[in-house]
């Protein structure tokens, strides 16, 4: 892959090419990337018409009465939440240290 990457005069680090190699491979078997591999059989409805053929999933979804529970980080972007991602993720408190008088 990196051979093939390089040859088209793009840099890519080896980690991000590790990390597409093991969700490629997570159920034992080497699926595509593409709405008929990996980004099709995500269980979001947006996040699926995200990828590809947008109004299918969306009228397909809507057919059989699928629900899209918003808990992923696409669909959350999408319909303009906030993301439970990084600093969304956490609540912060802080306590001030009562000074001795």
């Amino acid at each position: 892959m990196v051979a093939t990457l390089e040859g088209a005069g793009l840099e890519v680090d080896v980690r991000h090419l590790i990390t597409v190699s093991d969700v490629m491979t997570s159920e034992g078997e080497v699926r595509a990337i593409g709405r008929h591999g990996v980004s099709g059989t995500k269980h979001s409805i947006l996040a699926r018409s995200a990828f590809e053929v947008t109004v299918n999933h969306l009228l397909r979804a809507g057919v059989i009465g699928e629900r899209d529970e918003l808990r992923g980080v696409t669909e959350n972007i999408i319909v303009g939440q906030p993301v439970s991602l990084g600093t969304g993720a956490v609540t912060l408190y802080y306590i001030p240290e009562e000074n001795e008088a």
